[in-house]
């Protein structure tokens, strides 16, 4: 929440800036003011906020207060499903405005609205007369204050009405309201917030030249979902402050449902969050995943069959291998010696992070200025490659060192400095010796200025050695050498620097860009299943509706409803027990013969005592419940009305799930 407010704060503000000077416009009489309402127009801003909609809930909340905290108390958000005609707009618009609640008793009362007991008509001139009275009271109860641009609200604050969704709305309803509102301008300093997923050119499809020529846009931008994600990951993962870490695999499904999805960032956080409580659930050693302090107050505290699932552990087991004999005996053995690796364990984890963190940054800043972005302009891009393996035997790790053996002076000298920048602000000790190397690399290319104009000086007298000489034989002399020359060409002293410059660089990625799964203990911060996490999002409803239908025990936990494999019980839900026997059956499904079995089914253990006249009325009990059941299966999309014979039905699912 606090990254979305952070990221929003710009557009914001100048959405406020926005609505702040076309109210003074309204408020001070300015001529401007008065030359558009001469020409009926409303000050509209068009607020572009991509395809990612179901982020735009929180966007919108996140507006409304800061507008009510600067500019105005009188917000109201309309969405196209509330409003499919303008009335229906008009009793929402003056619903949220009068903070009323909205009663619709008969078709006559249709357009009103009830307010303290009174019944309003819900329409333009209701609506200003109700604006007129509100402001007159607050001016009389601040008679001798004249508030300035810096107070909180202004004497006669605006009426922001936001269409949350503005492709969705019906033309004609738009149509009708921004003529009739561009009628009352005068009276009423009313101004719109367009919602917009796809582009600006959107209101010109919507509305005509005549209604769109009412209004005053000015266009706003919000960030790109992509970037957000990228911020998102930054602040949340690529962080040493949250020791929770993501898998590379589950980092990659989650991405994967942003990118080819929704590009929901909220519904990215919603996965997240998933994997956090997974991981707790599921890991019996995320105890020791919380901050460093914490995790070695809870080493302590650690039972000893704790300490046996931290020796089951995989990594664990790799660490235990690689010590000496009588180490592993005391690992395998003393919960206490345990204890007291596992405190350094965790503590070199942290440090791996801390380290990992800033030398991902750094080598962000080489492979995003490239020309060709090998791995991407966005750190997650880079951030998943390293996870996934070790990024310096990839491809693109490869085309990236011989394009940054390519760079000029300047472009390396820029990096160089922002690289000094993120270890200097790192919170990672090991760091020291690598800034004071870097500095060093960027004062030497301050000394190789005055000696590469030299250079170039001498590199050119060849050439005028080759105008001055006319003659073929001295010419072709010439030629050879110059032929010769380059190709035992030496290289230059920024060359060679350069050269230095990026295998220090490439040192720095093989040290600290380790694949965590390299690193002790990493399970207990990391979470992996994929699998789990693909199950809970990727939804598969033809499984999920074969496994209650089918075996109803596994979601109602009925210890009745348990039985063999092709047993059919009769205490299963009805619909269950019609599923079962309609897998028996062929294309063409007898409807008679169904029930029979049903009946069958059904009667199974209350016997033949029932009279002749209760055996009728338990038929007809059955046969609705028959009826029912098959009427839900047909609902479902299990089977469908064959036109072929009355009394049968087509099955339509085939195959196991």
């Amino acid at each position: 929440q606090q990254i979305q407010e952070d990221l929003n704060k710009q557009l914001f503000d100048n959405l406020v800036s926005f609505l702040r000077q076309s109210h003074s416009e309204f408020q001070e009489k300015t001529t401007e003011w008065t030359c558009r309402m001469k020409s009926r127009e409303i000050p509209t801003a068009a607020l572009v906020l991509g395809v990612n909609v179901t982020d735009h809930d929180l966007t919108f909340r996140s507006l409304s207060e800061v507008l009510q905290n600067n500019i105005t108390p009188y917000i109201a958000l309309l969405e196209a499903k509330d409003c499919p005609g303008i009335k229906n707009l008009m009793r929402k618009l003056m619903g949220q405005l009068m903070n009323c609640c909205i009663e619709v008793d008969s078709l006559e009362d249709e357009d009103c609205v009830r307010v303290s007991q009174k019944r309003i008509r819900c329409s333009m001139t209701s609506l200003i007369n109700w604006y007129e009275s509100v402001t007159k009271k607050t001016d009389s109860k601040t008679p001798s204050k004249k508030r300035t641009s810096s107070s909180r609200h202004w004497q006669s604050p605006p009426v922001v009405v936001i269409f949350k969704d503005m492709e969705s709305f019906i033309t004609k309803v738009l149509q009708d309201f921004i003529v009739i509102s561009s009628q009352h301008i005068r009276e009423l300093p009313l101004v719109l917030i367009f919602g917009i997923a796809t582009s600006p050119m959107i209101i010109h499809s919507l509305l005509p030249h005549s209604v769109s020529s009412l209004l005053c846009i000015e266009l706003f931008q919000s960030l790109s979902c992509k970037e957000h994600l990228s911020t998102v990951i930054e602040k949340l993962l690529l962080t040493a402050q949250f020791p929770f870490k993501l898998g590379e695999k589950v980092l990659q499904v989650l991405i994967n449902i942003f990118l080819y999805h929704d590009f929901s960032v909220q519904n990215f956080i919603k996965g997240f969050q998933l994997c956090v409580v997974e991981h707790f659930y599921s890991q019996p050693l995320s105890v020791l995943c919380c901050q460093l302090v914490d995790a070695k107050k809870r080493v302590n505290s650690l039972s000893h069959n704790q300490c046996e699932n931290i020796r089951r552990l995989p990594s664990f087991r790799r660490y235990v291998e690689g010590q000496a004999s009588q180490k592993q005996i005391a690992l395998l053995t003393e919960d206490n010696f345990l204890k007291e690796i596992i405190q350094k364990l965790l503590e070199d984890l942290h440090v791996y992070h801390e380290n990992y963190v800033s030398v991902l940054r750094c080598l962000h800043v080489f492979t995003s200025s490239l020309p060709k972005y090998p791995f991407g302009k966005q750190i997650r891009e880079l951030y998943c490659a390293c996870l996934e393996n070790r990024v310096w035997e990839t491809e693109e790790y490869e085309s990236s060192l011989q394009l940054a053996r390519m760079l000029n002076k300047s472009d390396l000298v820029t990096m160089l400095q922002q690289c000094v920048e993120i270890f200097v602000s790192s919170s990672g000790k090991e760091f020291d010796k690598t800034v004071e190397k870097l500095k060093e690399f960027l004062t030497q290319f301050q000394k190789l200025e005055a000696e590469a104009f030299q250079e170039q000086d001498v590199s050119v007298s060849p050439q005028k050695d080759l105008q001055k000489k006319t003659d073929l034989y001295h010419l072709q002399k010439t030629l050879l050498e110059l032929k010769e020359s380059r190709r035992s060409k030496k290289l230059t002293k920024f060359e060679k620097l350069r050269f230095e410059v990026v295998d220090y660089i490439d040192s720095l990625v093989r040290n600290y860009l380790v694949p965590a799964d390299n690193k002790t203990l990493h399970e207990i911060v990391y979470f992996n299943t994929a699998s789990v996490l693909r199950g809970h999002l990727n939804a598969a409803p033809r499984i999920a509706l074969h496994t209650a239908l089918n075996n109803p025990y596994c979601y109602l936990k009925n210890q009745a409803l348990k039985s063999d494999g092709g047993s059919i019980s009769n205490k299963a839900p009805d619909i269950c027990i019609v599923y079962k026997l309609h897998l028996e059956c062929g294309r063409l499904i007898n409807l008679v013969d169904w029930l029979e079995a049903f009946s069958t089914v059904v009667m199974a253990v209350e016997g033949p005592n029932a009279d002749a006249a209760s055996s009728d009325q338990v038929d007809d009990i059955i046969h609705a419940r028959f009826i029912r059941a098959v009427s839900e299966l047909e609902l479902l999309g299990f089977i469908k009305p064959s036109k072929q014979k009355t009394d049968h039905v087509a099955r339509l699912t085939w195959g196991g799930c």
